[in-house]
Order: structure tokens, then sequence, then C-alpha cells
């Protein structure tokens, strides 16, 4: 008598899984198919990267290595009718070459997106005082919104290799002292006004004293975004997006990142919410001035990307899904 996979592993379960050749998508239910046919097409969701094993069955259909997902899992995780969209995470870290990105591309259909993380040097201006950054830690860094360097090593790479498909190019202010804020944002203005025209280039602060008129004037005159965060250190979204002069007329996008629960930190979170494969925290506020500040885009004719973090609820593909459904309640 044959037995299901299911059914061997119940009787010998010292049997080893064998690890597929290649990464396949999870099913998807009715339900859900038809909730990506119903999300508007200028609303693009998804998560801040794709790597995750916890993610089976839900967007993977077995079990994958955390490398083998990073390697090979973008083309199944693009098949989900929800997932529009990828934050690009490792650029901050160090600059990719636009080989590397261009092979991110061609693994994801026409109309996807990449939000895309500039290399640190352009936005820290001092080095943390901690080892992975070697002899330069604690010292001042000369790259600073430096324009030119941004624009050989990060700005050229984001747009050859993505092409079409290059949703943002973030430049993430960590916490830090970036000094006067109206300065600051004089100083960002130059810095963004310098770089080559054409991408979406979006600015996110962990400070909320930058949330000034000088930094929505800085962000209006280069044609840049705010990249509002969902984070505890920052006020939310809703006033994120008055402060930053979101609706201001030329503004291209509207972006989010949903990162990080009320009152939780990353340590915690991730230790929490491991292996992410379901909600652990929703977050009902979140999801209500999300699907808001989403319909504001939409009737301004703006696309709406947003990318989420599993430390923001547990489980990004999850919370995507939950958020999907505030915004198609909406505006239907």
């Amino acid at each position: 008598m044959s037995r299901t996979k299911e059914e061997q592993f119940q009787l010998f379960p010292g049997l080893v899984e064998p690890v597929k050749e290649g990464v396949g998508p999870a099913p998807v239910s009715e339900e859900g198919i038809e909730l990506g046919r119903t999300l508007p097409e200028d609303v693009y969701l998804g998560g801040s990267t794709w790597s995750f094993p916890g993610w089976r069955d839900l967007v993977y259909d077995g079990k994958y290595s955390e490398s083998k997902l990073a390697r090979e899992g973008l083309a199944a995780y693009a098949q989900h009718p929800l997932f529009r969209c990828i934050g690009v995470d490792r650029t901050y870290y160090a600059p990719v070459e636009a080989r590397e990105l261009a092979e991110y591309a061609a693994q994801v259909p026409d109309g996807f997106r990449f939000v895309v993380k500039a290399h640190e040097a352009c936005t820290v201006s001092r080095y943390p005082d901690r080892p992975r950054y070697g002899t330069v830690r604690g010292q001042v860094n000369p790259l600073f919104l430096d324009p030119a360097y941004a624009a050989e090593a990060v700005v050229a790479p984001f747009v050859e290799g993505l092409g079409p498909k290059a949703g943002a190019l973030l430049f993430q202010f960590s916490p830090q002292d970036l000094g006067v804020p109206d300065r600051f944002a004089d100083e960002l203005r130059q810095f963004l006004c310098a770089l080559p025209r054409g991408p979406v280039y979006a600015v996110e602060v962990r400070n909320r004293e930058i949330l000034t008129p000088a930094y929505a004037d800085a962000l209006a005159e280069a044609r840049a975004v705010h990249c509002h965060n969902v984070h505890p250190r920052m006020p939310d979204v809703l006033t994120q997006a008055r402060l930053a002069g979101t609706d201001r007329p030329r503004t291209p996008i509207t972006l989010v990142r949903w990162l990080l629960g009320p009152g939780m930190t990353y340590e915690d979170a991730g230790r929490l919410y491991a292996p992410f494969n379901r909600l652990h925290a929703p977050d009902e506020a979140a999801r209500r001035n999300l699907a808001t500040l989403a319909r504001t885009a939409l009737a301004a004719g703006r696309p709406f990307v947003c990318t989420v973090n599993n430390n923001a609820e547990g489980s990004a593909p999850l919370s995507i899904e939950a958020l999907a459904r505030r915004i198609v309640e909406g505006v239907s």
C-alpha cells in the first residue's frame, strides 16, 4: 500500500526530508488569489527581504535553507499575487554591483519593484564604535552626504541593474547626531539635488526632530520622498506624512517601511517571533494608519509602496495579507 509523504514521516520519524533542488512557491488559496486581483494595481506590498525558512507553506512549498532562499527564492516569492515589491537590505552594508541587481531583476515579473538601501557610508556621519567597522570605528566618515561617491557606488548600479524595476533608492539615516535640524535639511537638499536625475530617492530618518518644514522643503526641491517608517522611535505614519509634506503635488510615490511594533526592539522581536510563521502581536493601529495612507496616495494618483518586516507583527506575509484586506475594504 502506498503512503503519503506525511504518513511516511509519521511512521518513520528518523527520516530526513530531502532538500529540493529548486525553490517552489506555496499554493495560494482562491481567496488569496481574489484578494490579489482586487488590490489596486498601484499598491505595491512586499517583505523587507525574502530568505526566511519559516515562510514554508506561506510563501515557499518546502523546507529550504536560508542561504538557498537568498540565492534562489526570489522567483518563487514573486509568484505570490500580493507580493509586488521587495526590500534589498544587504546593499546597506556594502555596495552591490549592477550585475547582482540585474540577477534579482531577472527573477521577477514586469511591474515588480525593488526598494534598495544605499550604502551606509552615504548616511553615517561618524562610524559607530563597533567591532565590525574595524579601523574606522568611531571616526568621522568623509563620505557622509558625498554625492560623487553616492552617484558612482550606489546610484549607477541601482539604475543599470534594475532598470524599470527600480522602485526607490533609500538613504537610511540611523539614530545619530545630525546636528541642527535645519542645517541638516540644507545639507540633505544639496546632496539630493546633486545626484543624477531619474531614480526615486527616498530618505528615512529615526530622529523625529528632523521632521521640520525645512526637511519637507528639501525633499520637495529634490523631488525626493520621505520614507514613512513604523517604528517606536517615530511618530505615526500619518503624522510623518503631515510633517514631511507627503501630499505635495510633485511627490512621485508614497513609500513606507513597516518595521517594528510598539515598545519592541529588533532583538526582542526577533527572539519572540521566530520562525516568523504566525502573527504574534497584531497592530491594528498601524494597519489602520497604513491603509489610510494608501488610500490617500491612490486618490492623489500616486503609487503606494510598502515593505513589511517580520518584526512588525510576527510574520510579514500574514501582515501583508491583513493590510491588503484593509486597503481593499477602503477603496471598494
